[in-house]
Formats: structure tokens, C-alpha cells, sequence
């Protein structure tokens, strides 16, 4: 059976706090955000959504970044106390070059969301990389949060992009 939130009932007044729970919370990046010479993960400025206890969200986005080969970018979802689920992208594979006519070897890896992953960089290209996942928010009402740093530490800095977004839907 397909899961849905939430379900309304024959007869039932449609509000509109009834009608905005139907809807995805999508956050943007109104602006673009660098780092450099940190490794440390740290919340973006933008892509934060606050999430009920007992509820379970999908979420799709869209990553706009540039990162050097030497520092790369590491990216985590920071989520409310007993969360669970995955998350998934489409990165850049190591040591990719935008020369030449093949494209770029690409990683296709799931993550649970307890894990960070280190996508790769290259010194003459912008990225960008679909994002997608699955939360089950425990007992604990809070924030997810995409963090974000340079896998090595580097002078050189790692952007994340203004429009960069992530949307999230509940589904139960």
C-alpha cells in the first residue's frame, strides 16, 4: 500500500495547516558559501528543515559545489536523536578530469545517514550533484541539516551555490 501523509477522511474540513502538511518543505541557498582550511563539518547556512517526531520524510535536492582535487568536499545530514534511514548521490569519481570527450566517472553510493561521504573535486569544473534519501525521525522532533567541509584542508576554497536545494516530503 502506498504511504501517504496526511490521510484525509471522507467528510473532513480541509484546513490550511491540513493543506500546507501536503506539501514538500523545500529549502534554497539564497547565497553562495565558502570554506576553507576546515575540515570540520558544519551546518550550511540554508539547507536546514525542521522535522516531527514519529514521522518519516523523503528527500530529493539538487548540489551546486565547486571543490579543488586536493580538498574535495565532504558532505553529512545532522539529524534529530534516533533517526534512521539513507541517502544517496551521483559524485564525481577520484581523480576526474574534464578533459577529453569520455565524461566523468561517477559514484553511485547509498550512505546511512550516520556516515559522511567524501565527493571528489576537480580544479577546472563546477558540479553538481543529485542528492536523495530516506529519514525515520525517532521519538525526538528537531532539525535535519546538510553539513559540509573540505575532506583535506586546503587554502584553496570549496563552494556550495546559491539555488543548491533540498526538498523533503512526509509520507507517514
Amino acid at each position: 500500500m502506498p504511504e501517504a501523509y496526511p490521510t484525509p477522511l471522507a467528510g473532513q474540513r480541509l484546513t490550511a495547516s491540513l493543506l500546507r502538511s501536503m506539501q514538500p518543505m523545500t529549502v534554497r541557498k539564497t547565497a553562495d558559501e565558502s570554506r576553507s582550511a576546515t575540515t570540520t563539518l558544519a551546518t550550511d547556512t540554508h539547507l536546514v528543515v525542521s522535522v516531527e517526531a514519529s514521522a518519516v520524510y523523503t528527500m530529493t535536492g539538487w548540489i551546486k559545489y565547486f571543490a579543488d582535487p586536493t580538498p574535495d568536499i565532504k558532505i553529512f545530514f545532522s539529524t534529530p536523536t534516533g533517526c534512521l534511514g539513507e541517502w544517496a548521490w551521483m559524485m564525481p569519481g577520484s581523480s576526474t578530469s574534464a578533459t577529453g570527450t569520455a565524461g566523468y566517472s561517477i559514484r553511485t553510493e547509498t550512505n546511512d545517514i550516520a556516515s559522511f561521504r567524501t565527493g571528489y573535486g576537480t580544479s577546472d569544473s563546477i558540479h553538481y550533484t543529485p542528492v536523495s534519501g530516506l529519514f525515520r525521525v525517532g521519538s525526538t522532533a528537531g532539525s535535519i541539516a546538510l553539513q559540509w567541509a573540505q575532506n583535506t584542508s586546503s587554502a584553496t576554497a570549496t563552494t556550495l551555490y546559491t539555488d543548491s536545494w533540498l526538498s523533503y516530503q512526509r509520507i507517514a
